[in-house]
Formats: C-alpha cells, sequence, structure tokens
C-alpha cells in the first residue's frame, strides 16, 4: 500500500470531500425526507466539513500565526461557517467542496510545471563502467572522479561531464541543449550526463564529479528560478495578501448595511457569506504564477535557462538586441588562412603559439591548431598575460614578446603602418579578415590573417527576431571595421548598427546607451562579455551547457548554440505575457460581476461558489497551456 505523504494526501481529503458532498446531494435531493435521511445528509455534511475545512483551517491558521498574514483560505472556512451558521450547511459544503477540488487541481497543475524539469533527474544513469588496469569495472556513478575513464556502448547514457579522449561517434544531446538532431563528437569533444551516445564505442574522462554536472546545475538554476519572484508575481501576491484583508473588513462591513436596510440576520449574512467568496481573489493571485512556472519549465526542456520570472518578464518588453560577434553571430571556430612573417615561418608560428597557449581565445585555439597541422612545438613564453580587448604579453628566451591588434601595437609603440609595419601587413589591414600581429618591442615581426564564418542559424534566426517587432539589432565586436561589416552585411545588419574595434568597456557604454532609448538584450559568449551582460537589462549567453562561468554570469543562458532558440524563447516570453494579461482581465472581470451582483441583486451562494473556483481552475488551465508549446528553433 503506498505511503501518504505531501502529495497524496490532499488526493485523499479531496475525494473524501466529494465522496460526501455526492451522498449528501443523494439525501438531499433523491432520499424521502425522513430521520435516517436527516441523520445521512448530516454525517455527510460533517465529513464534508471535516475533510474540506479543516486542512483549509489549519493553512489559515498557520499563516495567521507564522506570517501574520490573512489568507484566502480563512476567507473560505469563514464563509462557509456563516453559511451553516445561518441555516444552509449545504451551500456551505458545496463551497468547500468545490475549494477543496480546485486547491487540489492547482496544486496539481503547479506541480506539473514545477516537475517538467525535474524530470532529468530520471534520466541519469545509476552505474558505469569504468576503465580499469585490468579492463573496465561497473561502479556507481557517484564514485566518478575527475580523472578517470569510463566506456560508453552504442545506446547508453552518459554518467557524468566529460571529453572524449578514444572513439568517435553521434550523440543525442536533445535533454540538454533541445536539439533533435544527434551531434558528431570525436576526441577532445565535450559530452553531457543524461545525453545519448547513438552509435560507437567511447572513451570518455571525467570532468567534474556528479554534483557539478551540467544537469545538476540546471536542477539547480530551475529550482531558484521557480522560486524567485517575478515583478508581477510580487504585485499579485503583495495585492492579495492586502486585498484579502479588505475583503473580509468589507464582508463586515456589508453585513452590518445589510442590516440597516431592514434585512434580517439570517438574510444579511447568507448575502455577507455569499460577497465574502464572490470578492475574493484566487483566481487574480494564481493567474501570474500559473503562466510563469509553465513558460519557465517548457524553455528548460527547449534548453534555455532563465534566472526566474523577472528576466522572463523583462525578455517580453525589450526593445534592442545587442550581439557579440564572435562566438554568438559566428561558430567562433577560427582557421588561419593568411601568414606573412620576416624570416622563417616555422619559428614565427612557433612562437606566435607559444604566447597563444596561454589564451583561451577561440583565436588562439586557431593558432595553435594551425601551428600543430604544421607539427610545430610551439616555444616556452613566461609571465604571459592577457591585455583586455587587446591580446596578449610574455617573455620568450629572447626578452618582451606580444600579439595581438593594432590597438596592442600602437601601445607597444607599432604606430606607422608605412614604416614600423610591413607594407604587406599594411594591406591585409583592408581585407575583411581578423588580423593578429606579433611584434617585440616597436618591431612588428608578423601577421596572420584567421578568418570565422557566420552560424547556420544566424540569418534565421535574426530575421525571426525582425518578425516580431524588435526595432534595434546591433552588432558589437572588438574585431576590426572590415571584418565587422563584413559579417553584418551577411546577416542583413544596417551600418550604423556595427559596432567595430571595441574595448570591453566599450560594449558596456554602447549597451548602456542602448538602455537610455529602451530595454535592451545583450547576447554574448557569458565569459568576455561579463560586463556588458550585467549592464543590460536581459544578459543572455548562448553556448554554455557544460560552462559554469557562462551559466552564472547572464540572466538567460542557452544551452544550445542554435540562435533560433533565442527568437523562440523571445515568443515565449511574448506569449507569456500575453496569457498573464488574459488571466487578470478575466479573473478581475469575473469578480467584478458576481461583486455587483452580490451586492444589488440576489446571487445563490453556490451560484458564487462556481464563479469563483471556476474562474480560478480556467486561469490555472490557461497558464498550463504554455506546456503544450514548447521551444522550437
Amino acid at each position: 500500500m503506498p505511503k501518504l505523504n505531501e502529495e497524496t494526501w490532499p488526493l485523499v481529503l479531496t475525494g473524501v470531500t466529494l465522496a460526501g458532498m455526492v451522498l449528501a446531494a443523494v439525501a438531499h435531493w433523491a432520499l424521502p425526507d425522513g430521520p435516517w435521511t436527516q441523520a445521512l445528509l448530516g454525517a455527510a455534511l460533517l465529513a464534508v466539513y471535516a475533510a474540506g475545512g479543516l486542512p483549509a483551517g489549519a493553512r489559515a491558521l498557520a499563516a495567521l500565526w507564522q506570517e501574520r498574514e490573512l489568507d484566502i483560505d480563512l476567507l473560505m472556512v469563514i464563509a462557509a461557517l456563516a453559511a451553516a451558521a445561518v441555516g444552509a450547511p449545504f451551500e456551505g459544503g458545496v463551497l468547500l467542496t468545490l475549494f477543496s477540488l480546485s486547491t487540489t487541481l492547482e496544486h496539481r497543475a503547479m506541480g506539473r510545471a514545477r516537475r517538467a524539469i525535474e524530470a532529468l533527474m530520471e534520466l541519469r544513469p545509476d552505474r558505469a563502467l569504468r576503465r580499469t588496469a585490468e579492463g573496465t569495472e561497473e561502479v556507481p556513478v557517484e564514485d566518478l572522479s575527475p580523472g578517470e575513464v569510463v566506456i560508453l556502448r552504442p545506446g547508453a547514457r552518459v554518467p557524468v561531464d566529460g571529453v572524449i579522449v578514444e572513439g568517435e561517434g553521434a550523440l543525442d544531446e536533445s535533454t540538454i541543449t533541445g536539439e533533435s538532431v544527434p551531434e558528431h563528437k570525436a576526441p577532445g569533444a565535450l559530452v553531457f550526463e543524461a545525453t545519448v551516445n547513438m552509435h560507437g564505442v567511447l572513451a570518455v574522462e571525467v570532468a567534474r564529479p556528479l554534483s557539478e554536472s551540467t544537469v545538476a546545475r540546471m536542477i539547480a538554476l530551475v529550482t531558484e528560478a521557480q522560486a524567485a519572484r517575478a515583478p508581477s508575481e510580487r504585485f499579485s501576491e503583495w495585492f492579495g495578501q492586502r486585498y484579502t484583508v479588505a475583503v473580509l473588513v468589507g464582508a463586515v462591513l456589508a453585513f452590518a448595511v445589510f442590516l440597516g436596510i431592514g434585512l434580517g440576520w439570517s438574510a444579511a449574512l447568507y448575502k455577507a457569506a455569499t460577497l465574502l467568496v464572490a470578492a475574493s481573489p484566487c483566481a487574480i493571485v494564481i493567474s501570474v504564477p500559473a503562466a510563469i512556472l509553465s513558460a519557465l519549465s517548457v524553455a528548460a526542456r527547449g534548453g534555455v535557462l532563465f534566472k526566474g520570472g523577472a528576466a522572463l518578464e523583462t525578455l517580453a518588453r525589450v526593445d534592442s538586441f545587442a550581439f557579440d560577434k564572435t562566438g554568438t553571430l559566428t561558430t567562433g571556430r577560427q582557421e588561419v588562412v593568411d601568414l606573412h612573417c620576416e624570416g622563417d615561418e616555422a619559428a614565427f608560428l612557433a612562437r606566435l603559439a607559444g604566447l597563444e597557449a596561454h589564451s583561451e581565445h577561440p583565436i588562439a585555439d586557431a593558432i595553435r591548431r594551425a601551428a600543430e597541422a604544421r607539427q610545430i612545438a610551439p616555444v616556452t613564453v613566461r609571465e604571459a598575460r592577457a591585455v583586455p580587448g587587446e591580446g596578449m604579453v610574455g617573455l620568450d628566451d629572447e626578452g618582451m614578446i606580444w600579439a595581438g591588434n593594432a590597438r596592442l601595437a600602437a601601445r607597444m609603440g607599432a604606430h606607422g603602418e608605412g614604416d614600423a609595419l610591413p607594407e604587406l601587413v599594411a594591406r591585409l589591414h583592408a581585407t575583411p579578415q581578423t588580423l593578429v600581429l606579433l611584434g617585440r618591442g616597436a618591431k612588428v615581426l608578423g601577421a596572420v590573417a584567421v578568418e570565422d564564418r557566420q552560424r547556420d542559424t544566424a540569418r534565421p534566426g535574426l530575421a525571426a527576431l525582425r518578425a516580431r517587432g524588435v526595432p534595434t539589432i546591433a552588432m558589437l565586436t572588438g574585431d576590426r571595421r572590415a571584418v565587422a561589416e563584413r559579417v553584418a552585411a551577411d546577416l542583413g545588419i544596417a551600418a550604423g548598427d556595427v559596432h567595430a574595434d571595441l574595448r570591453p568597456e566599450d560594449k558596456v557604454r554602447i549597451v548602456a546607451d542602448l538602455a537610455a532609448r529602451g530595454r535592451v538584450a545583450f547576447v554574448g559568449d557569458g565569459v568576455n562579455d561579463a560586463a556588458a551582460l550585467a549592464r543590460a537589462d536581459v544578459g543572455i549567453a548562448m553556448g554554455t551547457a557544460g560552462s559554469e562561468v557562462a551559466l552564472q554570469a547572464a540572466d538567460v543562458a542557452l544551452l544550445s548554440e542554435d540562435l533560433g532558440r533565442l527568437a523562440a524563447a523571445h515568443a515565449l516570453s511574448r506569449r507569456t505575457a500575453r496569457i498573464i494579461r488574459q488571466n487578470l482581465v478575466f479573473a478581475m472581470g469575473a469578480m467584478a460581476v458576481l461583486v455587483i451582483t452580490g451586492l444589488f441583486f440576489h446571487l445563490p451562494l453556490p451560484v458564487a461558489v462556481v464563479g469563483h473556483e471556476g474562474g480560478t481552475v480556467l486561469v490555472v488551465l490557461n497558464g498550463l497551456r504554455l506546456l503544450a508549446d514548447p521551444i522550437r528553433s
């Protein structure tokens, strides 16, 4: 027999309440009047009041005692007791039954929204094949440590975040990124917990323990987001608490007025109880969180993590999007396409690769790969440090050496393109490629040109944002203007919205300028653009699966590198805002109709109950519609 817990108890009590109400209805309408019928009716209503009223009363008293708050449960219990006091216990029973039923339905529905992301927990494997000196052994996943190697067979789920060290094949990453197309992986590629190895045998080195995996962080972030309050949620909660007090005081005043105009005690109390039910703000209070929680859950399933309802609401009102270029609008997979230097190319590339070995920038990775492809060993460089927005500086066997853009060259005294810079390098500056200069002091030793290609999803993603009425789409990059304008032209970004040759502080300034004209979202990689992400009204980091820094840096994290997900998230935020408006208009309209009818006309208590509870359930169901409309690129 299943144990009763916090989830099953409400179901049992609601079941008892419903059974009691059905039995009371049969005794009230179907059975002949008599002592046994009245006894059956009384017992059935007693069960209804106990199972439906006592839990609500306990919750109301707990809220009053612990939080000094009058809540909606108290209003319902008072109304039911008032109905019983004036000789209408059946109507009070109807109220408690429908209130118990609607409360249980709300909790189940909201629980469904909260549990949507937690379904990932069920996809996490319990066991893993760990490589040993003798072969393999099956161990619990929590026993795996960073540095150990696990073997993935075809069809197996990845037990932890790691890096492929042997083998290659396709992995289904839909549980993490929302991408339906399997991703081909080769040695050196990251793999994430709960994804599926489609075919091939892979050896994966464990990168982090189970407690720090991408799935664990996703669940933690979504749980925090669902606990955080959006501005409209905070307002509805603030309004509901104060309005509940106003309703209770208003019902007492209305009772006094009804007595004053000549209604009898019973009629005045019945009418005041009806007014209490009609004016209760249940639907108003629940209308916002029903939509917000549903949107947060469906977004997480689609690989988009909002850090809370505030980010979701703000994204719906964004007037402009500012995009970083490298790694955001482009793949970030740079390739060296040209090289010019004085003297031996191998020695030049060895020094450049040695300095760039200390950088995590995509351009540095391209230079290292170019050296590896030529089987050139990097020169040892000491005391290397980054110059933000400009390049790298370090010491080799001959002294200080630097590599970076023209700003860093100017800082080092290499000013004149006709004198200090070789003529060939000067010509490269006019090409739409990214240029990396290598120099020692004021002397430029040479340059490499690297090129990046735009993401396949960039053009359709930006087009989708424009189609949804986003008026301004800007590009912010530290790259040269010739490179930026080439990429912008391919993506349909106006030349006036292209900002090139920027330092990190320049990006912050431009985001601030855009914010002065309306709400702005900045989209970047979540690491290099941390300051701009923080300055924007909504900071959005993309391609962040596996990146702790990126997941923490932004208000919204896109786990995949599909810019179509950004447009879909923007559309979801706008749908959520529309549903919240629909819910609030409906809830306030229905309440106004019921209150006016209760004040100036005869409104039977059961009708007020049906209107009140029915409206509450409807706004919850309207919010849950978002769960059936998942994020798609």
